[in-house]
């Protein structure tokens, strides 16, 4: 076997917007050829199609171009219509319709060469203070999350963009974000197998790729998080479970990882649990580290025969879904079907009634939703008050910590009072909110947090805020069904 270049084994980012020559001249001396793509990386579609174009002429056929575009909050384009959320589509409840408006999806990516899809998301949100997945996952039943998983899985293939389950073996029961810390499922293994486990095995047939989570599985490996376990790699997934497909290791610049090991000895320890591609991410010197110690490891520590295998899997995975941009037909077409997703997932909650249009109302708003990780920034109060101008007389209170809130104050006018919620994260603070009517628009767990009457549009896209204006006029219903449970 002649010996592969390290770089064949990981994935990394690039700077900017365009290949400049020393980001090219490190993918060519290295031998990459999987490259994923962040918002830094994209600035307009003709742009965007040129990066991937010249990407996949330094990388070859076998070119690996990457992206998060999973719909919601979680989409770096920002010039193509917005998808609904995963669990917008769990709450419509329609399988053909989340095979749409994947399809769609995948369209986008493919009209300008991206070939690898980072979506869907299989984790089952049981746990409603889960600070990460949230509105990414389908819902909290393992059979709806397997439902619709298998049907973006579809979708993806109709239009021959690679999808890539994660995060496996599930990331829905945690407390703690990968992004910033280590978490732990301490679950027995009959528990996962019931929830965690259930939509990943249904949906491996039709998966070309697996993403690994950062997590301890005390009932699999309680030393290794699954990125790192041979446990739950190799054992489980490709020998009981008799996966054939490509494993990618999420970011390992994440703090689960990058606090916990150096970059080199977690990229190694991955492709010896069965990872094929390591994600390398962040500045460069954390990249060389890595390419570094895979480049020991080839000469050593790894199976000559597993490393091969890995080969083998990447280069089908590549042939199979080609990186070239096919940009018809328009991803712009597509904008009636996701409002149409968006607008069949909005739910109502404790039975709301709206003010008649061309009340005055007092909207109560955060100021200003910065991003965060993975997530973009959510829409502020003030467009929030533009949009819901076009109903009622606004009269706008911005907040920029919800504990400052006083509610009797709030109230006092006599307005009807409308709390939107437009953070990713809950917020303790709002249980002592006293609303006539909750818009929850992004965490769709804060209706347990506020008493009050509430619609849910799982997402803040303008898409969203446009279907919750309709049923706001009266025009329209909300036909979604709540994909969690609320307790009662």
């Amino acid at each position: 076997m002649t010996l592969p270049q390290p770089g064949a084994f990981v994935m990394v980012d690039i700077p900017g917007p365009t290949l400049d020559p020393d980001t090219a001249n490190h993918l060519r001396r290295h031998g990459i050829r999987s490259v994923c793509l962040f918002g830094k990386n994209v600035q307009d579609a003709a742009q965007l199609r040129g990066l991937c174009a010249d990407l996949r002429d330094l990388m070859g056929e076998g070119a690996l171009i990457a992206l998060d575009h999973e719909g919601g909050a979680i989409l770096r384009p920002t010039f193509w219509p917005f998808a609904p959320s995963a669990m917008s589509l769990g709450a419509a409840d329609d399988a053909g319709l989340t095979e749409d408006v994947n399809a769609a999806l995948a369209r986008q990516l493919r009209s300008v060469g991206v070939n690898w899809n980072f979506a869907p998301v299989l984790d089952v949100n049981v746990n409603p203070a889960n600070p990460v997945i949230g509105d990414r996952a389908y819902g909290a039943d393992p059979v709806l999350v397997a439902r619709h998983g298998a049907a973006a899985l579809r979708g993806h293939a109709r239009e021959r963009v690679a999808g890539c389950v994660k995060h496996f073996p599930g990331h829905g029961d945690t407390h703690l974000d990968s992004h910033l810390a280590l978490p732990r499922v301490r679950k027995s293994r009959a528990e996962l197998d019931a929830v965690e486990f259930a939509p990943f095995r249904a949906c491996l047939t039709g998966a070309p790729a697996v993403m690994t989570a950062h997590i301890i599985y005390d009932a699999l490996d309680p030393e290794h998080p699954a990125t790192l376990s041979r446990a739950v790699l190799t054992d489980l997934l490709r020998r009981e479970w008799g996966y054939g497909g490509v494993t990618v290791t999420d970011s390992m610049g994440m703090q689960a990882i990058d606090a916990n090991y150096g970059r080199g000895e977690a990229a190694v320890l991955a492709l010896r649990a069965g990872a094929d591609l390591v994600m390398a991410l962040g500045r460069r010197e954390a990249q060389q580290a890595t390419l570094a110690a895979i480049g020991d490891a080839l000469t050593g520590t790894l199976d000559r025969g597993e490393v091969e295998a890995s080969l083998e899997r990447l280069h089908t995975l590549a042939a199979a879904h080609p990186a070239g941009a096919d940009p018809a037909p328009g991803p712009q077409d597509d904008a009636a079907l996701f409002a149409e997703g968006w607008a069949r997932g909005l739910t109502v909650y404790r039975a709301p009634v709206a003010p008649p249009p061309g009340t005055r109302v007092r909207l109560v708003a955060g100021r200003k939703v910065t991003r965060e990780n993975v997530s973009e920034a959510s829409v502020d109060a003030g467009m929030l008050a533009r949009d819901l101008g076009a109903v009622y007389e606004v009269d706008l209170l911005a907040y920029d910590d919800p504990a400052d809130l006083d509610w009797e104050a709030i109230r006092a006018p006599g307005l009807p009072v409308i709390l939107a919620t437009t953070a990713r994260h809950r917020s303790a603070a709002l249980r002592l909110a006293r609303p006539d009517l909750h818009l929850a628009l992004y965490n769709p767990y804060a209706v347990l947090d506020v008493p009050a009457p509430a619609v849910l549009t799982y997402g803040f896209r303008p898409e969203a805020r446009a279907a919750l204006v309709a049923w706001l006029r009266g025009e329209a219903g909300a036909p979604g069904r709540l994909p969690f449970s609320d307790g009662g």
